[in-house]
């Protein structure tokens, strides 16, 4: 049984402490689930299940919340799952599986993230000498020389893959071109009268240079401008099964999902993952690489899409069509839905049988994929 993604919103990227500060991860995804309902005119007793990625909110179930702020039925089920930056598209891959083995029709998947209202994380006490200690993230091996902060892992594949400083800068001044030459129409769902990404902006050459490394030194060396800046968002699509089509009110057409893949690699080198990913979900979709018509990677760290990019074997013309996470931010749990929702708004503009790849990477050395058609 096939899997289609019928409908697909996000809200605007917010900068952390920025527009959506004061609003409750469950407050911004239940307008994004909103919205995919109405797109493709289902009531919310129509959904037989909710799937959202997130990271950062310390457990509760936000998916729960989220559903039923939606109006979703108290029977309907609601699933919260956490493997960090790929969460949000693990998600959708969990729904069109669901599916596919026909265990259900109509999921709604996706992710949500606040930095802004994240919980302070502390460590509990281990005997009654001792106070809380604050940390930053949780560890994401059981080996601390095997679990680098994500900042300097992406300098260090810098100066492993020869990445020169400027060349990550450039690409990401290419980021915020696109970003602001694409078109979001349809996408975004305004809250708190953000309706546009909030970061995205005319950098130019001459300011990338101008700023301060964050890690790595000299040639190699990534900066604010080259690492995408933490945020807040949410993004949902409405998985259904194809045989259901003629029940909805379709807003577009369909993407029909060929395969996904989930795949693990080197912690240490975390950004080089999705790069496994992609290639088995386009070897289980039927697909070369030279058949995408556009792809949506994700640009956490500049090196980290430029690796991609190579890796796959990617041609760059067609990779981040409308702007990546450089000129958006990166809401780690949401983030990979996001990159579906753009896939999908930017497969509408494809001829019909256009195929396209979504991919990212997570701490710990996670990748996912998705190959989606049209």
């Amino acid at each position: 049984m096939s899997a289609v993604i019928v409908a697909a919103r996000r809200t605007a990227v917010a900068p952390r402490g920025g527009a959506f500060a004061q609003i409750e991860p469950h407050d911004l995804a239940r307008r994004v689930i909103a919205a995919v309902l109405a797109d493709a005119g289902l009531a919310p007793d129509a959904v037989e299940d909710v799937i959202l990625g997130n990271a950062l909110y310390g457990g509760g179930n936000p998916a729960r919340r989220a559903a039923l702020a939606a109006g979703i039925p108290e029977t309907v089920p609601a699933l919260t799952l956490d493997s960090q930056c790929c969460a949000g598209l693990d998600a959708i891959l969990l729904a069109a599986e669901r599916v596919e083995a026909g265990a259900a029709d109509v999921i709604v998947a996706g992710g949500v993230e606040s930095f802004s209202r994240a919980p302070i994380r502390q460590h509990r006490p281990r005997g009654p000498g001792e106070v809380p200690v604050a940390y930053d993230r949780p560890p994401f091996t059981p080996w601390p020389e095997r679990d680098p902060d994500m900042i300097p892992a992406a300098a260090a594949l810098a100066a492993e893959l020869g990445f020169p400083r400027a060349a990550q800068e450039a690409f990401a001044v290419e980021s915020h071109r696109k970003a602001l030459a694409g078109s979001a129409a349809g996408e975004i769902v305004a809250v708190a009268d953000l309706g546009r990404d909030a970061f995205t902006r005319a950098l130019t050459p001459a300011a990338a240079a101008r700023l301060k490394p964050l890690a790595g030194e000299g040639a190699h060396a990534v900066t604010v401008a080259t690492v995408a800046v933490e945020a807040d968002a949410a993004a949902a699509v409405l998985v259904a099964s194809e045989c259901r089509l003629g029940a909805f009110r379709l807003p577009g057409r369909p993407l029909r999902i060929l395969a996904g893949a989930r795949c693990g690699g080197d912690p240490v080198r975390p950004g080089l993952a999705p790069i496994a990913a992609a290639r088995a979900a386009l070897e289980r979709a039927g697909r070369r690489v030279g058949d995408l018509a556009t792809a949506e990677i994700m640009e956490a760290f500049a090196v980290q899409a430029m690796a991609c990019i190579d890796g796959i074997g990617l041609d760059a013309g067609i990779v981040n069509r409308s702007g990546g996470a450089l000129a958006r931010g990166h809401p780690i749990g949401a983030s990979g839905a996001i990159l579906a929702v753009r896939l999908w708004h930017e497969l509408q503009r494809e001829r019909p049988g256009a195929t396209g790849l979504a991919a990212i990477a997570a701490a710990g050395g996670l990748g996912s994929a998705l190959v989606a058609d049209v």
